[in-house]
C-alpha cells in the first residue's frame, strides 16, 4: 500500500508530462501540417523506451494509461458516429458505392494475399492486418482539402463519402473480426467458413437487437431527451450528459459482447441525426482533445522498442501494399466518375491509416502473439505514421496544380 501511495506522485507527473507534451506537440506539427497523432504516438514511444531504461512505470500505472486509453478509444468513435451523415451519405451511395467497394476489395485482398502467402504470417494476423488496411484516416487528408478550399468539390464530396463508407465498413469488419478470432484460434487446422457460419449468426442477432434499440432510442426519444437538456442545463452541461449517455451505451455493447468501442460508435450514430446533437460537438471538443491523445499514447507505449528494429521491414512491405491498396482500389472505379486527375487526388486522400486501423491493430495485440505480435504491431504503427506524414504534404502539392475550388467543376 505504502509503495502504491509513493509511486502515485510520479504517475500524476507523468500523465501531466504526457498532456502538456501532447498539447505542445500538436500546436507545433499543426503549424507545418503534420497530423498530431505522430506526435502523440512518438510521446508513448519515448514513454516506453524510458519505462524499459528505468521501469518508471508500475503495473498500476500501465493499468492507468489503459483506462486513459480506452476513454481515449471510445470518445473517437462516438465523434467518428457523431459526425456520420447517414441520411446524406445514402443520397449519393449510388456514386460513392462502386470506389467504395472497389477501395475495400482490393485494399483488404492485397493485404491479406501479402501478408498470408508472401509474409508468411498467421491466418488470424492477416486478417487482422487486412480488415485495419481497408479503413482511412479521413482527418489527414480534409484538412489540405479544407485549406485549399476544396473540400465542397465534387471530387471532394466524392473522397468524403468514400471515407466514410470506410469508416463504418471497417467498424462492422473489426466487430465481425473480434467475434470469430477467438473461434480461429480453437479451430486453427479446420476450415474458416463453418467457423464464420457459426458465429455470425448469433452476432447477426445481437446486432439486429442493438441496432434496433439504438434507432428507437433516435427515432423517438434522442431529439426530446436533447431539447429537454439544453433548456435545463447550461453549456456545456448538456454534451456532458449526452457523453455520458455514450458511455452507458458503450458499456452495454461490451456486455452484449461486442466491445465498447462499437458501442461508442453506435452512441455517436444515434446523435447524428439530430443537428441540434451535432451543433453540441463543440462541447465535446474539449473532452476530445483531453481523452482522444491517451489512446495513441497507449499505441507508443505499447510498441517494443526490440520488436520495432526488427518490424521495419515488415513496414516497409506493408506500407507498399497500404498505398497501392487505396490507389488502384480507389482510384480506378473514381476513373469512371471523376476522371484521372479526380481518381488521383481521391486515391492519394484515402491512404492514411491511423484512427481506426490502429484500433484493430491494437485489440489484436491485447489477444496475444496468436492474434498479433509485437513486430507486426510496431509495422502497421510505422504505416500509420510515414502515411499519416506523407500523404498531407503529396495531397497539398496536388491540389496547388490541379486547383478543385470551383463548386460544380469536375477535374
Amino acid at each position: 500500500m505504502n509503495e502504491s501511495v509513493q509511486g502515485l506522485p510520479l504517475l500524476v507527473l507523468l500523465v501531466g508530462m504526457a498532456i502538456a507534451m501532447a498539447i505542445l506537440i500538436k500546436s507545433g506539427l499543426e503549424s507545418i501540417s503534420v497530423p498530431a497523432l505522430v506526435g502523440y504516438l512518438l510521446v508513448g514511444f519515448l514513454l516506453s523506451l524510458m519505462d524499459h531504461q528505468w521501469h518508471i512505470l508500475s503495473s498500476e500505472g500501465e493499468e492507468i494509461f489503459d483506462f486513459l486509453a480506452e476513454l481515449g478509444i471510445i470518445a473517437l468513435l462516438f465523434r467518428v458516429g457523431l459526425e456520420s451523415d447517414l441520411a446524406g451519405l445514402m443520397s449519393q451511395v449510388s456514386r460513392a458505392s462502386m470506389v467504395w467497394v472497389g477501395d475495400v476489395l482490393v485494399s483488404g485482398t492485397l493485404a491479406f494475399v501479402v501478408c498470408y502467402w508472401f509474409l508468411q504470417l498467421s491466418l488470424i494476423s492477416s486478417l487482422f492486418v487486412s480488415i485495419a488496411m481497408t479503413a482511412t484516416s479521413v482527418g489527414v487528408a480534409v484538412g489540405v482539402w479544407q485549406e485549399e478550399k476544396a473540400t465542397n468539390s465534387p471530387n471532394g464530396q466524392l473522397m468524403l463519402d468514400v471515407a466514410e463508407m470506410d469508416d463504418i465498413s471497417s467498424v462492422i469488419l473489426m466487430a465481425l473480426l473480434f467475434a470469430i478470432a477467438p473461434l480461429l484460434k480453437e479451430s486453427a487446422n479446420g476450415s474458416i467458413l463453418p467457423v464464420i457460419i457459426k458465429t455470425a449468426g448469433g452476432l447477426l442477432l445481437k446486432s439486429i437487437l442493438f441496432a434496433t434499440v439504438c434507432y428507437v432510442f433516435s427515432r423517438y426519444f434522442e431529439q426530446a431527451i436533447t431539447v429537454f437538456l439544453m433548456r435545463i442545463e447550461k453549456p456545456p452541461d448538456p454534451m456532458l450528459t449526452v457523453a455520458s449517455i455514450g458511455l452507458i451505451i458503450a458499456a452495454i455493447s461490451g456486455l452484449l459482447g461486442f466491445s465498447v468501442a462499437i458501442g461508442a460508435f453506435f452512441a455517436g450514430l444515434v446523435f447524428s441525426r439530430d443537428p441540434q446533437a451535432v451543433k453540441l460537438d463543440t462541447s465535446f471538443s474539449t473532452l476530445y482533445e483531453f481523452f482522444v491523445p491517451f489512446f495513441f499514447i497507449g499505441i507508443g507505449l505499447q510498441i517494443d522498442p526490440n520488436a520495432l528494429r526488427t518490424a521495419l521491414g515488415l513496414g516497409g512491405a506493408l506500407l507498399i501494399v497500404a498505398v497501392l491498396g487505396k490507389i488502384i482500389g480507389a482510384g480506378i472505379p473514381a476513373v469512371f466518375i471523376t476522371g484521372w486527375v479526380g481518381a488521383t487526388l481521391v486515391g492519394v486522400s484515402l491512404v492514411p491509416r491511423a484512427e481506426i486501423a490502429l484500433i484493430i491493430m491494437q485489440r489484436g495485440l491485447s489477444l496475444g502473439n496468436w492474434a498479433i505480435s509485437p513486430q507486426v504491431f510496431a509495422a502497421m504503427v510505422v504505416v500509420s505514421g510515414v502515411t499519416s506524414i506523407a500523404t498531407p504534404l503529396i495531397l497539398q502539392r496536388m491540389l496547388e496544380q490541379w486547383p478543385q475550388t470551383q463548386p460544380g467543376k469536375s477535374s
